[in-house]
């Protein structure tokens, strides 16, 4: 990949609650970089009712990539399973890795009420695939078939802080296993590359819509966040063997970076 990369995360575009709703806000995130990896959860896929307006603005941010001259890596989310691909991005020799995180859990998305509801169905596809327990192409690979496993019948559509509470705790475990897993987040990420990518010293996710940076056992672990309400988002850059992490803000109607959190270097 052509250097600078920025990552960026979770920007479900063409879902009610997202908080883009022109490809043209994100021409300040983008302006710079020569490759922009979206880690998964770009658009909406497996959602009918959002996907005619997803796939419009899928087609304004290939335009914007276009015009600025940015090399565009889709990377497989739980809401995107169709692109192509091993699933993750490496960088600085595969000490750095990026993938969408649907696949850090065993039970994918375990605070959704499909995962609730189909527990049997996910441990029938764990049986049915032995290999993903130590193959992480494999592992990716179901991670595509626990998303279709795992597709909402219909998507909820609430924007404001209310509705999307309401729909957070209903039914009431799923608020216990929300809160669950942001809390278990950075251990199960670094688990996860201790398991699957051994020489990874950084994993770059999404999925949990967390923002936050974390060290654990030996790794530094990036939650990207998410661009939907009422989540925020992180920015993730990569050039001459310098990893910089900071917030995108939204500014005049557009996502801008702010200052880098922290600078790792790498040889």
């Amino acid at each position: 990949m052509r250097e600078p990369v920025l990552i960026l995360s979770d920007l479900h575009l063409g879902h009610a609650a997202s908080r883009i709703n022109s490809a043209e806000q994100l021409r300040p995130l983008l302006e710079g970089a020569a490759t922009v990896v979206f880690n998964g959860d770009t658009f909406q896929e497996l959602a009918s009712d959002f996907r005619p307006r997803s796939e419009a603005l899928m087609a304004e941010l290939r335009g914007l990539c276009d015009e600025l001259g940015v090399e565009p890596v889709f990377l497989p989310g739980n809401h995107d399973p169709g692109w192509e691909g091993k699933g993750w991005a490496e960088l600085a020799g595969g000490k750095i890795i990026a993938t969408h995180g649907d696949s850090v859990m065993r039970g994918g998305s375990p605070w959704s009420r499909e995962s609730i509801a189909r527990s049997e169905g996910v441990c029938e596809l764990w049986s049915e695939n032995p290999r993903a327990e130590y193959d992480p192409g494999e592992r990716l690979k179901m991670a595509k078939k626990m998303a279709m496993l795992l597709r909402p019948p219909k998507m909820p559509k609430g924007r404001t802080i209310f509705r999307r509470a309401m729909d957070a705790i209903n039914p009431p475990r799923r608020a216990f296993e929300i809160l669950r897993v942001w809390w278990q987040q950075p251990e199960a990420v670094a688990d996860f590359a201790r398991h699957y990518f051994p020489k990874a010293e950084v994993m770059v996710v999404g999925h949990f819509h967390s923002r936050g940076v974390w060290c654990r056992s030996g790794r530094l672990v990036v939650n990207t966040g998410a661009f939907v309400y009422p989540h925020h988002s992180l920015w993730v850059s990569y050039e001459d063997g310098l990893l910089k992490v900071g917030k995108a803000t939204e500014k005049e109607g557009s996502f801008v970076r702010l200052d880098p959190l922290g600078v790792w270097r790498f040889d």
